[in-house]
């Protein structure tokens, strides 16, 4: 569908180093944050300020691309299925788009021929803890057990050995979340581009989606949708089509990480 990067023992390299690297607890880390980003506008990126940006350097935590490139990345939480995810799936196969679906225990558990569909299509699978809890306030072995757990219950279900991308349900995190998830191998992705679109039953029509789209839509836009909206299945064909029309190519995060370090520290590897 489109080139993947796969490199023997990444994963396994990348554990040992990132456990040699990062101390769980060396830093002060009580701190609680909930992601918010000064929104894109008139195609410049997002910002999250200097105090985010600085604690996202430090973990190698990402969030948007370079600002040079014309490119955006396609993300979805899924925690719940609402009957348009196949939708979705259909319309990243017909554009040829990838995409990295984060996805909890409940989803696992539900969905399970639409997680076979995203891994069959393609597409990546990151980790969104298994029961969507306030990973902040997890203890650090609490926060290895939601991450594991998942990882556990994909394996079981598709083969792929284990996850390498993680965010923190909605958006809440410490300094203590993004070292204990280096630390267990975990790179952490948050987002440039998000509209209210989680709520199950709201609907605000595809324009809604659209407009929200296009009007935040930068080089290096990491786009966080959720699949319950109808209004982003009916929106995303639209989407999709102007912005290659506008020049920008659709990538996946495997590509956005070789952007940021020259080679790919975080990717998904399938048993036979």
């Amino acid at each position: 569908m489109w080139k993947q990067h796969i490199v023997g023992a990444t994963i396994a390299t990348f554990i040992i180093a990132a456990a040699m690297s990062f101390n769980p607890f060396s830093a002060a880390s009580s701190d609680e944050y909930n992601w918010g980003i000064k929104r894109a506008k008139n195609g410049e990126p997002a910002e999250a300020g200097a105090q985010l940006d600085q604690l996202l350097e430090q973990y190698d935590a990402i969030y948007k691309g370079k600002p040079d490139k014309k490119v955006a990345y396609l993300t979805f939480d899924n925690g719940y299925e609402n009957g348009f995810t196949e939708s979705i799936l259909d319309t990243l196969k017909k554009e040829n788009v990838p995409a990295t679906f984060f996805l909890t225990g409940h989803y696992l558990e539900s969905a399970s021929d639409l997680v076979k569909r995203m891994v069959k299509d393609g597409h990546t699978i990151g980790n969104h803890s298994y029961g969507h809890p306030n990973m902040a306030r997890l203890t650090p072995d609490g926060m290895r057990t939601e991450w594991k757990k998942l990882d556990d219950k994909l394996r079981e279900l598709t083969g792929i050995e284990r996850t390498t991308y993680a965010r923190p349900p909605e958006g809440t995190f410490n300094a203590k979340v993004l070292e204990v998830g280096n630390a267990a191998g975990y790179r952490h992705i948050f987002w440039s581009v998000a509209f209210k679109d989680w709520v199950r039953d709201e609907r605000r029509g595809a324009d809604y989606a659209y407009n929200a789209l296009m009007e935040q839509l930068h080089p290096g836009a990491v786009i966080l949708m959720h699949t319950v909206a109808q209004d982003n299945a009916e929106a995303l064909p639209m989407f999709i089509a102007e912005a290659k029309k506008q020049g920008y190519t659709f990538l996946s995060l495997d590509d956005l990480v070789l952007e940021h370090e020259d080679f790919p520290v975080a990717l998904q590897s399938s048993t036979p």
